[in-house]
């Protein structure tokens, strides 16, 4: 569920704007890093703390 709304959210940003995406699926790590390569956006950082995952994205 996090990377469909991370996509919606992509769709309605302007090129070179971020997103900060929490998660607590383990496979999100995958799953944003296959994304971004896919669709041309940058992960500028991720990481995890206490169960939630981070990831910070730069749209196209």
């Amino acid at each position: 569920m996090p990377l469909l709304q991370a996509k919606r959210a992509l769709n309605n940003m302007e090129s070179g704007q971020c997103l900060k995406v929490l998660a607590t699926d383990s496979s999100s790590v995958r799953d944003f890093q296959v994304f971004c390569d896919q669709a041309g956006h940058a992960l500028l950082s991720s990481g995890q703390e206490a169960g939630v995952y981070r990831f910070l994205l730069r749209k196209r």
